[in-house]
Protein backbone atom coordinates (compact mmCIF):
# COMPACT_ATOMS: atom_id res chain seq x y z
CA UNK A 1 0.00 0.00 0.00
CA UNK A 2 2.98 2.33 0.77
CA UNK A 3 4.33 1.98 -2.77
CA UNK A 4 0.75 2.60 -4.40
CA UNK A 5 0.34 5.73 -2.44
CA UNK A 6 4.13 6.67 -3.26
CA UNK A 7 3.85 5.51 -7.17
CA UNK A 8 0.88 8.11 -7.15
CA UNK A 9 2.49 11.18 -5.43
CA UNK A 10 5.16 10.71 -8.02
CA UNK A 11 2.71 10.17 -10.94
CA UNK A 12 0.59 13.65 -9.73
CA UNK A 13 3.71 15.70 -8.48
CA UNK A 14 4.51 18.92 -11.18
CA UNK A 15 1.49 18.09 -12.49
CA UNK A 16 -0.43 20.96 -14.23
CA UNK A 17 -4.15 20.49 -14.19
CA UNK A 18 -7.01 22.89 -14.26
CA UNK A 19 -10.05 21.75 -12.00
CA UNK A 20 -12.95 19.69 -14.02
CA UNK A 21 -15.69 20.13 -12.48
CA UNK A 22 -18.21 18.24 -14.54
CA UNK A 23 -18.87 15.21 -14.04
CA UNK A 24 -21.49 14.78 -16.96
CA UNK A 25 -20.34 11.56 -19.29
CA UNK A 26 -18.76 12.35 -22.53
CA UNK A 27 -20.84 13.14 -24.91
CA UNK A 28 -22.52 10.68 -27.15
CA UNK A 29 -22.51 11.99 -30.45
CA UNK A 30 -23.23 8.79 -32.16
CA UNK A 31 -19.68 9.07 -34.36
CA UNK A 32 -15.90 8.09 -32.93
CA UNK A 33 -13.24 10.05 -32.73
CA UNK A 34 -10.10 8.66 -31.69
CA UNK A 35 -7.16 10.53 -30.50
CA UNK A 36 -3.44 9.62 -30.17
CA UNK A 37 -1.62 11.38 -27.96
CA UNK A 38 2.12 10.36 -28.00
CA UNK A 39 5.63 11.24 -28.43
CA UNK A 40 6.41 11.90 -31.47
CA UNK A 41 10.07 13.67 -31.29
CA UNK A 42 11.33 13.25 -27.84
CA UNK A 43 13.29 10.46 -26.28
CA UNK A 44 10.50 7.75 -26.90
CA UNK A 45 8.98 8.84 -30.45
CA UNK A 46 10.66 5.41 -31.40
CA UNK A 47 8.34 3.77 -28.98
CA UNK A 48 5.09 5.34 -29.30
CA UNK A 49 5.04 8.28 -31.23
CA UNK A 50 4.31 7.95 -35.22
CA UNK A 51 4.37 4.50 -34.86
CA UNK A 52 1.38 4.06 -32.84
CA UNK A 53 -0.70 7.00 -34.85
CA UNK A 54 -0.02 4.37 -37.91
CA UNK A 55 -0.94 1.54 -36.07
CA UNK A 56 -4.00 2.93 -34.57
CA UNK A 57 -4.77 4.27 -38.49
CA UNK A 58 -4.20 0.14 -39.60
CA UNK A 59 -6.87 -0.46 -36.95
CA UNK A 60 -9.44 2.02 -37.88
CA UNK A 61 -8.84 0.61 -41.61
CA UNK A 62 -8.92 -3.39 -40.55
CA UNK A 63 -12.35 -2.32 -38.95
CA UNK A 64 -13.71 -0.88 -42.04
CA UNK A 65 -13.65 2.65 -41.37
CA UNK A 66 -16.25 3.01 -40.01
CA UNK A 67 -18.45 2.68 -37.20
CA UNK A 68 -21.91 3.39 -35.80
CA UNK A 69 -22.75 4.59 -39.72
CA UNK A 70 -20.23 7.29 -40.22
CA UNK A 71 -16.46 7.77 -40.63
CA UNK A 72 -14.33 7.22 -37.71
CA UNK A 73 -12.16 10.09 -37.17
CA UNK A 74 -8.21 10.24 -36.44
CA UNK A 75 -6.61 13.48 -34.71
CA UNK A 76 -2.58 12.77 -32.52
CA UNK A 77 -0.79 15.54 -30.67
CA UNK A 78 2.61 15.48 -29.44
CA UNK A 79 2.75 15.26 -25.54
CA UNK A 80 6.18 16.48 -25.88
CA UNK A 81 6.81 14.07 -22.63
CA UNK A 82 5.22 17.22 -20.58
CA UNK A 83 2.27 16.46 -18.65
CA UNK A 84 0.75 19.96 -18.15
CA UNK A 85 0.95 19.96 -22.54
CA UNK A 86 -0.97 16.51 -22.50
CA UNK A 87 -3.39 17.41 -20.05
CA UNK A 88 -4.30 20.88 -22.17
CA UNK A 89 -4.40 18.76 -25.18
CA UNK A 90 -6.45 16.12 -23.49
CA UNK A 91 -9.23 18.84 -21.99
CA UNK A 92 -9.62 20.37 -25.52
CA UNK A 93 -10.16 17.04 -27.73
CA UNK A 94 -12.65 16.08 -24.72
CA UNK A 95 -14.57 19.19 -24.35
CA UNK A 96 -14.32 21.17 -27.49
CA UNK A 97 -13.63 18.48 -30.13
CA UNK A 98 -15.67 15.49 -29.33
CA UNK A 99 -12.95 12.81 -28.98
CA UNK A 100 -14.43 9.97 -27.32
CA UNK A 101 -10.79 7.63 -26.75
CA UNK A 102 -8.07 8.94 -26.21
CA UNK A 103 -4.87 6.31 -26.91
CA UNK A 104 -1.10 5.86 -27.27
CA UNK A 105 -0.04 7.47 -23.76
CA UNK A 106 3.86 6.94 -23.20
CA UNK A 107 5.21 8.08 -19.86
CA UNK A 108 3.49 7.50 -17.06
CA UNK A 109 3.94 10.71 -15.86
CA UNK A 110 2.09 12.33 -19.34
CA UNK A 111 -0.37 9.08 -18.57
CA UNK A 112 -1.08 10.68 -15.11
CA UNK A 113 -2.11 13.92 -16.40
CA UNK A 114 -4.64 12.99 -19.27
CA UNK A 115 -6.20 10.27 -16.91
CA UNK A 116 -7.38 12.79 -14.34
CA UNK A 117 -8.64 14.89 -16.84
CA UNK A 118 -10.58 11.60 -18.70
CA UNK A 119 -11.67 10.25 -15.67
CA UNK A 120 -13.88 13.35 -14.62
CA UNK A 121 -15.32 13.70 -18.10
CA UNK A 122 -15.98 10.15 -18.44
CA UNK A 123 -13.76 9.28 -21.70
CA UNK A 124 -12.15 5.95 -22.04
CA UNK A 125 -8.42 6.23 -22.12
CA UNK A 126 -6.61 3.11 -24.33
CA UNK A 127 -2.70 3.43 -22.46
CA UNK A 128 -0.48 1.38 -24.40
CA UNK A 129 3.36 3.00 -24.03
CA UNK A 130 3.03 3.67 -20.21
CA UNK A 131 4.16 1.01 -17.66
CA UNK A 132 3.31 2.11 -14.21
CA UNK A 133 0.97 -0.13 -12.23
CA UNK A 134 -0.68 2.77 -10.93
CA UNK A 135 -3.63 2.61 -13.31
CA UNK A 136 -5.06 -0.22 -11.92
CA UNK A 137 -4.53 -0.19 -8.24
CA UNK A 138 -4.25 3.54 -6.78
CA UNK A 139 -4.86 5.86 -9.47
CA UNK A 140 -7.61 3.18 -11.06
CA UNK A 141 -10.74 4.30 -12.65
CA UNK A 142 -13.84 2.69 -14.73
CA UNK A 143 -12.71 4.33 -17.93
CA UNK A 144 -9.14 3.11 -18.17
CA UNK A 145 -7.70 -0.08 -20.05
CA UNK A 146 -4.29 -0.76 -19.66
CA UNK A 147 -3.46 -2.79 -22.40
CA UNK A 148 0.40 -3.66 -23.27
CA UNK A 149 2.17 -4.26 -20.22
CA UNK A 150 3.00 -2.80 -16.65
CA UNK A 151 6.07 -2.56 -14.43
CA UNK A 152 5.14 -5.95 -12.06
CA UNK A 153 5.06 -7.69 -15.65
CA UNK A 154 8.33 -6.64 -16.14
CA UNK A 155 9.89 -7.60 -12.59
CA UNK A 156 7.82 -10.69 -12.39
CA UNK A 157 9.76 -11.38 -15.79
CA UNK A 158 13.24 -10.39 -15.96
CA UNK A 159 14.36 -10.28 -12.60
CA UNK A 160 12.65 -13.23 -10.96
CA UNK A 161 14.43 -15.28 -13.23
CA UNK A 162 17.52 -13.68 -12.75
CA UNK A 163 17.33 -14.12 -9.17
CA UNK A 164 16.79 -17.65 -9.18
CA UNK A 165 19.48 -17.83 -11.02
CA UNK A 166 21.80 -16.62 -8.60
CA UNK A 167 22.57 -13.20 -9.29
CA UNK A 168 21.41 -12.12 -6.10
CA UNK A 169 23.11 -8.47 -5.66
CA UNK A 170 21.58 -5.80 -7.56
CA UNK A 171 22.44 -1.92 -8.33
CA UNK A 172 19.82 0.29 -10.11
CA UNK A 173 20.04 3.08 -12.25
CA UNK A 174 16.75 4.25 -12.38
CA UNK A 175 15.08 7.17 -14.53
CA UNK A 176 13.75 9.84 -11.95
CA UNK A 177 10.34 10.29 -12.84
CA UNK A 178 7.14 7.68 -12.26
CA UNK A 179 7.75 4.94 -14.11
CA UNK A 180 11.50 4.21 -13.01
CA UNK A 181 10.55 5.09 -9.75
CA UNK A 182 7.70 2.39 -9.83
CA UNK A 183 9.87 0.05 -11.56
CA UNK A 184 12.32 -0.33 -9.47
CA UNK A 185 10.17 -0.65 -6.26
CA UNK A 186 8.32 -3.40 -7.70
CA UNK A 187 11.77 -4.87 -8.71
CA UNK A 188 13.36 -4.62 -5.61
CA UNK A 189 10.36 -6.79 -3.92
CA UNK A 190 10.23 -9.36 -6.54
CA UNK A 191 14.45 -8.91 -5.55
CA UNK A 192 13.51 -9.50 -1.79
CA UNK A 193 10.96 -12.23 -1.63
CA UNK A 194 13.47 -14.57 -4.05
CA UNK A 195 16.34 -13.83 -1.59
CA UNK A 196 18.25 -11.23 -3.37
CA UNK A 197 19.13 -8.08 -2.06
CA UNK A 198 19.27 -4.24 -3.47
CA UNK A 199 22.77 -3.02 -2.73
CA UNK A 200 22.53 0.80 -4.23
CA UNK A 201 20.50 3.05 -6.42
CA UNK A 202 20.81 6.27 -8.61
CA UNK A 203 18.16 7.94 -10.30
CA UNK A 204 19.10 10.04 -13.27
CA UNK A 205 17.19 12.43 -15.20
CA UNK A 206 14.69 11.62 -18.24
CA UNK A 207 17.11 12.27 -21.81
CA UNK A 208 19.98 11.70 -19.93
CA UNK A 209 23.16 11.37 -22.09
CA UNK A 210 26.18 11.10 -20.06
CA UNK A 211 25.39 7.96 -18.27
CA UNK A 212 29.29 7.65 -16.34
CA UNK A 213 28.75 9.02 -13.23
CA UNK A 214 25.97 6.81 -12.47
CA UNK A 215 28.01 3.43 -14.01
CA UNK A 216 30.77 4.24 -11.89
CA UNK A 217 28.44 4.37 -8.45
CA UNK A 218 27.53 0.77 -9.98
CA UNK A 219 30.91 -0.21 -10.27
CA UNK A 220 31.87 1.05 -6.84
CA UNK A 221 28.68 -0.90 -5.46
CA UNK A 222 29.87 -4.59 -5.01
CA UNK A 223 26.89 -5.78 -7.26
CA UNK A 224 26.49 -8.40 -9.84
CA UNK A 225 23.32 -7.28 -11.94
CA UNK A 226 22.94 -3.68 -12.45
CA UNK A 227 19.71 -2.90 -13.06
CA UNK A 228 18.27 0.03 -15.75
CA UNK A 229 15.02 1.02 -14.44
CA UNK A 230 14.43 3.06 -17.81
CA UNK A 231 13.30 3.38 -21.46
CA UNK A 232 14.46 4.46 -24.60
CA UNK A 233 17.65 6.33 -26.00
CA UNK A 234 18.02 6.44 -22.01
CA UNK A 235 18.63 2.52 -22.01
CA UNK A 236 20.72 2.43 -24.81
CA UNK A 237 22.99 5.11 -23.59
CA UNK A 238 22.80 4.01 -20.03
CA UNK A 239 23.87 0.10 -21.66
CA UNK A 240 26.75 2.06 -23.88
CA UNK A 241 28.49 3.89 -20.63
CA UNK A 242 28.49 0.57 -18.70
CA UNK A 243 30.20 -1.21 -21.74
CA UNK A 244 32.97 1.78 -22.06
CA UNK A 245 33.81 1.30 -18.37
CA UNK A 246 34.06 -2.28 -18.88
CA UNK A 247 31.04 -3.43 -16.46
CA UNK A 248 29.72 -5.75 -18.83
CA UNK A 249 32.87 -7.92 -18.92
CA UNK A 250 32.04 -8.91 -15.26
CA UNK A 251 28.38 -7.80 -14.65
CA UNK A 252 25.15 -8.90 -15.73
CA UNK A 253 23.34 -5.95 -17.07
CA UNK A 254 19.48 -6.35 -16.47
CA UNK A 255 17.46 -4.15 -19.22
CA UNK A 256 14.18 -3.97 -17.38
CA UNK A 257 11.98 -2.52 -20.26
CA UNK A 258 13.65 -2.49 -23.45
CA UNK A 259 11.42 -2.13 -26.63
CA UNK A 260 12.48 -3.60 -30.16
CA UNK A 261 14.24 -0.29 -31.41
CA UNK A 262 16.27 -0.56 -28.38
CA UNK A 263 17.30 -3.50 -28.74
CA UNK A 264 18.30 -2.64 -32.39
CA UNK A 265 20.35 0.44 -31.47
CA UNK A 266 22.64 -1.99 -28.84
CA UNK A 267 25.99 -3.24 -30.30
CA UNK A 268 24.94 -6.97 -30.40
CA UNK A 269 28.44 -7.44 -28.93
CA UNK A 270 27.64 -5.38 -25.71
CA UNK A 271 24.09 -6.76 -25.50
CA UNK A 272 23.84 -10.44 -26.46
CA UNK A 273 22.71 -12.37 -24.20
CA UNK A 274 20.82 -9.99 -22.01
CA UNK A 275 17.36 -11.33 -21.27
CA UNK A 276 14.26 -9.08 -20.61
CA UNK A 277 10.55 -9.58 -21.03
CA UNK A 278 8.08 -8.17 -23.84
CA UNK A 279 4.62 -7.84 -24.36
CA UNK A 280 5.17 -9.12 -28.43
CA UNK A 281 8.03 -9.83 -30.63
CA UNK A 282 7.27 -9.82 -34.54
CA UNK A 283 8.95 -12.87 -35.21
CA UNK A 284 6.98 -14.98 -32.73
CA UNK A 285 4.36 -16.99 -35.27
CA UNK A 286 2.78 -16.57 -38.63
CA UNK A 287 0.19 -13.68 -37.35
CA UNK A 288 2.90 -11.60 -35.70
CA UNK A 289 5.24 -11.75 -38.89
CA UNK A 290 1.81 -11.28 -41.32
CA UNK A 291 1.15 -7.83 -39.52
CA UNK A 292 4.08 -6.79 -38.61
CA UNK A 293 4.83 -6.91 -42.38
CA UNK A 294 2.53 -4.48 -43.00
CA UNK A 295 3.23 -2.16 -40.46
CA UNK A 296 7.23 -1.81 -41.38
CA UNK A 297 5.77 -1.34 -45.14
CA UNK A 298 3.74 2.08 -43.32
CA UNK A 299 6.74 3.14 -40.74
CA UNK A 300 9.73 1.65 -42.06
CA UNK A 301 10.47 -0.41 -38.92
CA UNK A 302 9.40 -3.33 -37.16
CA UNK A 303 6.81 -2.48 -34.36
CA UNK A 304 7.69 -1.91 -31.21
CA UNK A 305 5.25 -3.82 -28.47
CA UNK A 306 3.86 -0.41 -27.82
CA UNK A 307 2.77 -0.20 -31.95
CA UNK A 308 0.83 -3.53 -31.75
CA UNK A 309 -0.75 -3.05 -28.61
CA UNK A 310 -2.52 0.48 -29.98
CA UNK A 311 -3.94 -1.61 -33.02
CA UNK A 312 -5.13 -4.33 -30.62
CA UNK A 313 -6.67 -1.75 -27.91
CA UNK A 314 -8.34 0.09 -30.82
CA UNK A 315 -9.70 -2.79 -32.33
CA UNK A 316 -11.24 -4.13 -29.32
CA UNK A 317 -12.88 -0.40 -28.45
CA UNK A 318 -14.44 -0.99 -32.00
CA UNK A 319 -15.91 -3.66 -31.80
CA UNK A 320 -17.14 -2.80 -28.23
CA UNK A 321 -18.84 -0.20 -29.85
CA UNK A 322 -20.27 -1.92 -32.86
CA UNK A 323 -21.53 -4.05 -30.21
CA UNK A 324 -23.50 -1.84 -28.38
CA UNK A 325 -24.72 0.28 -30.69
CA UNK A 326 -23.17 3.31 -28.99
CA UNK A 327 -20.42 5.55 -27.43
CA UNK A 328 -21.20 5.76 -24.33
CA UNK A 329 -18.29 5.40 -22.14
CA UNK A 330 -20.01 3.48 -19.53
CA UNK A 331 -21.48 0.75 -22.63
CA UNK A 332 -18.62 0.42 -24.62
CA UNK A 333 -15.96 -0.72 -21.54
CA UNK A 334 -18.68 -2.83 -19.96
CA UNK A 335 -18.64 -4.53 -23.24
CA UNK A 336 -14.93 -4.28 -23.87
CA UNK A 337 -14.82 -5.96 -20.12
CA UNK A 338 -17.31 -9.00 -21.22
CA UNK A 339 -15.17 -9.52 -24.05
CA UNK A 340 -11.97 -11.47 -24.59
CA UNK A 341 -9.34 -9.32 -26.53
CA UNK A 342 -7.71 -12.31 -29.05
CA UNK A 343 -6.04 -10.90 -32.43
CA UNK A 344 -1.91 -11.54 -33.01
CA UNK A 345 -1.06 -9.33 -29.99
CA UNK A 346 -3.94 -10.72 -26.82
CA UNK A 347 -2.80 -14.28 -26.47
CA UNK A 348 -4.65 -15.88 -23.76
CA UNK A 349 -6.27 -12.71 -22.51
CA UNK A 350 -8.52 -10.95 -20.38
CA UNK A 351 -9.36 -7.31 -20.35
CA UNK A 352 -10.01 -7.75 -15.97
CA UNK A 353 -12.66 -5.38 -14.03
CA UNK A 354 -9.77 -3.30 -13.31
CA UNK A 355 -9.09 -2.48 -16.72
CA UNK A 356 -5.54 -4.23 -16.85
CA UNK A 357 -5.01 -6.65 -19.96
CA UNK A 358 -3.68 -9.38 -18.57
CA UNK A 359 -1.91 -11.58 -21.06
CA UNK A 360 0.83 -14.18 -22.12
CA UNK A 361 4.40 -12.07 -21.73
CA UNK A 362 7.95 -13.12 -23.30
CA UNK A 363 10.94 -13.59 -21.64
CA UNK A 364 13.42 -13.28 -24.35
CA UNK A 365 17.09 -13.14 -25.29
CA UNK A 366 19.20 -10.70 -27.27
CA UNK A 367 21.00 -12.92 -29.99
CA UNK A 368 24.63 -12.85 -30.72
CA UNK A 369 25.60 -10.97 -33.78
CA UNK A 370 26.65 -14.43 -35.25
CA UNK A 371 23.17 -15.97 -35.22
CA UNK A 372 21.25 -12.77 -36.61
CA UNK A 373 19.52 -13.39 -40.23
CA UNK A 374 18.90 -9.68 -40.15
CA UNK A 375 18.67 -6.41 -38.88
CA UNK A 376 15.45 -7.39 -37.53
CA UNK A 377 16.33 -10.60 -36.26
CA UNK A 378 16.95 -9.54 -32.70
CA UNK A 379 15.58 -12.13 -30.28
CA UNK A 380 15.46 -15.71 -29.12
CA UNK A 381 12.16 -16.51 -27.45
CA UNK A 382 13.04 -18.22 -23.69
CA UNK A 383 9.99 -18.81 -22.37
CA UNK A 384 5.86 -18.00 -22.34
CA UNK A 385 4.89 -16.42 -19.23
CA UNK A 386 1.04 -16.78 -19.04
CA UNK A 387 -0.58 -13.48 -17.72
CA UNK A 388 -2.04 -14.79 -14.55
CA UNK A 389 1.83 -15.07 -13.77
CA UNK A 390 2.75 -12.25 -14.80
CA UNK A 391 0.23 -9.15 -13.48
CA UNK A 392 -0.19 -8.08 -10.31
CA UNK A 393 -3.34 -9.48 -8.55
CA UNK A 394 -6.39 -7.55 -8.66
CA UNK A 395 -7.68 -5.28 -5.88
CA UNK A 396 -10.72 -5.04 -5.07
CA UNK A 397 -11.32 -1.62 -5.07
CA UNK A 398 -10.95 -1.76 -8.35
CA UNK A 399 -12.89 -3.93 -9.66
CA UNK A 400 -15.57 -1.53 -11.30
Amino acid sequence: MQLQKKVLSNLITGIVVATITSTAAAATDGKIKIGVLADMGGTYADLCGPGCVIATRMAIEDFGGKALGKDIELVSADSQLKPDIASSVARKWVENEDVDVIGGLVSSAVTGAVTQVTNNSKNITLITGSASNAFTTSACSPYIAHWTYNVVALANGTVKQMVNEGKNKWFFITADYAFGHALEGVSMKVIEANGGETVGTVRAPLGTTDFSSYVLQAQASGANVVALANAGNDTVNALNAAAEFGLTDYMDIAGLLVFTPNAQAMDPDTAQGMRLTTGFYWDMDDQTRAWSKRFEALHGAIPSMAHAGAYSATMHYLKAVDAVGTDDSDAVMKQMKLTKPDDFFARNATLRADGRMEHDMLLVEIKKAADRKNKNDIYNIVEVIPGNKAYNPMLPSCAF
